[in-house]
């Protein structure tokens, strides 16, 4: 009773200064003699329960330690301080995936994907460890190195003379939080030169679903500064066209799950038809994620999609290749 007040009054945040803020518990319960023997077994237990409650119930939860959750829990824990080491040892590496201008092929941009290149195992899949990130708060600092790194390839290429387009970085509804995140984004333009023209923020529901007001204060300190935002995997969320009402939104991308049976399910393609039209008519550009087909480009081409993004025209590359495909300077149009 006495952890689920505890966790209850952490949940409706605190005044500080006029500022609401907000802070994430979690808290694992062990206890002896069942739960460990000795003080070192029942504090090594109970973190177990708190990953558990952190991972799977989300924040301000407690646990209690059973061996149901043992296995699990230790190997969150063991991933959790193996991204420790990773942020340490720089052990991160970022992917680009162009996307290009639907009437010519053209590309107009890359989105930035991290990649963790863990030693013992090679690549880390992406949807293994960002999980993990977002729970133990490390998402913040990881997504600080992507975005500087990021900014400094964007530099790059431009000084090689190879494109004027602009790249793409996802930010977590955690960052959205950081009071220094518009300071942070501001600083990597500035260190770099880039005009703020050059970076697209994307950024899931999950962000507007954040209801501390800070976060559209964060959203319109964005618009100043004169960084475009995109909302990704458009169409998935209950409540996406109030966001596009309230908040400053450059642009949407249309959920790869609506373009994978455009060609074979009517519904899909009356859908993807209808947001175009509607993004169109409210002033906003549109991307179609997870274009695989030539049947699936030239239905949004059609459909006037303004961009699109997917394995039919590049996987996600390193930077290597990535600038290889600047290069040749030919589009991907015909991929």
């Amino acid at each position: 009773w006495i952890i689920r007040r505890i966790c209850m009054a952490f949940a409706e945040g605190f005044q500080v200064e006029g500022n609401e803020v907000r802070v994430a518990l979690n808290v694992g319960i062990a206890v002896g003699p069942n739960d460990g023997q000795t003080p070192e077994e029942l504090e090594k237990n109970a973190a177990a329960a708190r990953s558990h409650a952190r991972s799977t119930l989300g924040a301000n939860t407690y646990s209690f330690y059973a061996d149901t959750i043992h296995a699990g829990a230790i190997r969150h824990l063991k991933m959790e301080s193996q991204l420790y080491r990773a942020v340490q040892n720089n052990e991160f590496v970022l992917h680009y995936q162009p996307k290009i201008i639907s009437a010519s092929g053209a590309i107009c941009g890359f989105e930035a994907l991290v990649r963790w290149n863990d030693p013992a195992t090679g690549l880390v899949p992406p949807g293994d460890f960002i999980p993990v990130a977002e729970h133990s708060g490390l998402i913040v600092t990881i997504g600080e190195w992507v975005l500087a790194t990021a900014c400094r390839q964007m530099r790059a290429w431009l000084d090689l003379g190879l494109a004027d387009c602009s790249v793409a970085v996802n930010f977590s509804s955690q960052q959205f939080r950081q009071r220094d995140l518009v300071a942070n984004i501001r600083a990597s333009l500035e260190t770099n030169g880039l005009d703020p023209r050059h970076l697209l923020v994307e950024i899931t529901e999950n962000v507007f679903m954040d209801k501390s007001p800070y976060v559209l204060k964060t959203f319109n300190a964005l618009k100043q500064l004169g960084v475009r935002i995109a909302l990704d995997d458009f169409g998935t969320g209950y409540s996406s066209l109030g966001y596009l009402k309230d908040f400053p939104v450059h642009s949407v991308k249309i959920d790869r799950s609506f373009v994978k049976d455009i060609e074979s399910d009517a519904r899909d393609n009356a859908l993807v038809r209808s947001i175009i039209s509607m993004a169109h008519n409210m002033g906003l550009a549109v991307t179609a994620e997870g274009v695989e087909t030539a049947v699936q480009r030239d239905l949004l081409n059609d459909l006037g999609c303004d961009e699109m993004q997917g394995y039919f025209f590049s996987r996600p590359v390193p930077e290597a290749e990535a600038s290889g495909l600047l290069r040749a300077g030919t589009g991907l149009w015909a991929a």
